[in-house]
């Protein structure tokens, strides 16, 4: 009987903290997007690949386009975000990349199937892994 008993009050004590700690754990949202100028429908394994690659190209973290997350208990960072300036110039540079590959490197389709190779500007065509990449004197920054 004193057995049963001690099943019995583990097994409602077990029961409270499952309950407690389903109505305390966050609910696994999707995270929010604030997709610009790329795809709304891209995946999340392509964005990845894209934002991996601006980093290198920059030589930068995540943390130099994107602001940390306003709650203070969360070290993460807030990718919706637009607070920092620099994710705005990234979009702008990614417009500006994109109208000069499709205004001079541009290839018909029967080109892409005869295994010609598409030059391309990039990130890492000016920035080559610097945050800031050089400009020659006379050439304004801005």
């Amino acid at each position: 009987m004193f057995t049963y008993k001690k099943l019995a009050v583990a097994s409602i004590l077990l029961v409270f903290m499952v309950i407690g700690m389903a109505a305390t754990r966050p609910l696994d949202e999707k995270p929010k997007r604030n997709l610009k100028v790329l795809p709304k429908n891209i995946s999340h394994e392509d964005l990845d690949k894209i934002m991996d690659s601006w980093k290198v190209a920059l030589g930068v973290k995540c943390s130099f386009c994107h602001a940390p997350s306003k709650d203070s208990s969360s070290r993460h960072l807030d990718f919706a975000s637009d607070a920092k300036p620099e994710k705005d110039i990234a979009r702008h540079m990614f417009r500006m990349t994109a109208k000069i590959n499709k205004k001079y490197f541009h290839f018909d389709d029967d080109d892409k199937d005869k295994g010609a190779t598409m030059p391309a500007v990039s990130c890492l065509t000016c920035h080559r892994g610097e945050p800031h990449p050089e400009t020659k004197p006379g050439i304004d920054k801005n």
